[in-house]
């Protein structure tokens, strides 16, 4: 591989020939950058330095985020537009229900050792509980509302919910 091309022929090179101009300035249509890249003592390259862009007003980490509501600095984020946070009037409703049913495992267990003791009767005291549904969050400020919906995972689902629409009710005041 450290051989010279034995087919190679001085009358044609393949891809594209040397631009015109003078060595050393740099061809139409590319600038001239170094060929190196400066780098600290320990080699890693010098990130580039440019002038902090400032962000919109408002902008920065998030306070509190529910569903597709998000209070960020001093306004309220939502697809239906920014909305200003003071002012802003927070309700919920709690659409969302528990219940409770006998799992299908304890008639089956109930049965099956009903045959071998009567303490097989105790199987029906299981009890399984799920909860479905959704709490509505709603914010209205700036003329503007929005509504969202957070699913329910689980019956204190609404105690966390409420948990945040104090804070950002007390934020909007």
């Amino acid at each position: 591989m450290s051989e010279p091309n034995p087919y190679r022929s001085d009358e044609y090179e393949w891809g594209p020939g040397q631009q015109p101009g003078t060595p050393g300035q740099p061809a139409y249509g590319y600038p001239h950058t170094p060929a190196y890249q400066p780098t600290l003592p320990a080699g890693v390259p010098v990130p580039p330095q440019h002038a902090p862009v400032p962000g919109p007003v408002g902008t920065g980490a998030p306070l509190l985020s529910l569903g597709d509501i998000t209070v960020v600095g001093d306004q309220i984020i939502t697809p239906a537009g920014p909305m200003p946070l003071k002012g802003a009037v927070w309700n919920a409703m709690d659409m969302s229900r528990t219940e409770e049913k006998m799992p299908t495992v304890a008639i089956v267990l109930a049965v099956v050792f009903f045959i071998f003791c009567l303490l097989g009767l105790l199987f029906l005291l299981m009890k399984e509980k799920t909860t479905t549904g959704f709490i509505q969050v709603t914010v209205t400020s700036g003329g503007k509302h929005h509504s969202t919906m957070i699913p329910a995972r689980g019956p204190d689902t609404i105690n966390w919910v409420m948990g945040q629409l104090n804070y950002a009710r007390s934020l909007s005041m």
